[in-house]
């Protein structure tokens, strides 16, 4: 589920506080029942570490939510993001990553080597406060471990993630080249197959 932003929290990331001060807001939203249960965001930004998009990747219960490496990076890779940030909450107000938390993460940033796409940060936030992987040191730490791999069914659909990025890349190298000559945005959807909000963000970014 996309979270819709503002386009004054469409911000360059500079820390986690800037982070955090959005994400706190985007908790605050949802319904006191809702907050009770673990939520699962995934936060995609740009070369320049502006905000691209928050997705709501999964929903679960009261301690614990679910989500897997495709589910992760898919939204990502539609919205040509180079960088990502995981974001979920603890209803309880205890920020302390669990084992599960380390895991998780450890586990997310394999799969990003395969995918080429960079896991910068993972924030565990409450109503009030927040903690961030990359400040404590958690981040540099699970790069320098080789503890997990991604193997079988996710492995192979990660691969074939990677085939998608790739033919995506050539369609935007084309639609480039097309904005260039001062083709129509219709012409180049039809010529690529991009969609035009794909095809106006390029043209933000000459």
């Amino acid at each position: 589920m996309n979270v819709k932003l503002t386009q004054e929290q469409k911000i360059q990331v500079l820390n986690s506080q800037d982070l955090y001060a959005i994400m706190q807001k985007v908790l605050l939203r949802e319904n006191k029942i809702r907050r009770n249960q673990e939520h699962f965001w995934v936060i995609g930004l740009d070369t320049n570490n502006k905000i691209l998009f928050i997705e709501l990747i999964s929903l679960g219960a009261v301690n614990r939510v679910q989500v897997n490496a495709p589910e992760v990076f898919r939204m990502a890779i539609y919205k040509t993001a180079v960088k990502i940030i995981l974001v979920h909450n603890h209803p309880s107000g205890d920020t302390i990553p669990s084992q599960p938390d380390l895991d998780m993460t450890n586990l997310m940033l394999k799969a990003g080597e395969i995918i080429q796409i960079k896991i910068v940060d993972h924030l565990i936030i409450t109503e009030e406060t927040y903690i961030s992987f990359e400040d404590l040191g958690y981040m540099q730490q699970l790069r320098n471990n080789d503890t997990y791999r991604i193997v079988g069914e996710h492995e192979a659909e990660l691969k074939a993630m990677m085939v998608e990025i790739e033919k995506l890349k050539v369609k935007h190298e084309m639609a480039k080249v097309l904005l260039k000559e001062g083709d129509s945005i219709e012409k180049i959807m039809r010529v690529t197959g991009l969609t035009k909000e794909e095809i106006e963000r390029l043209l933000k970014k000459k």
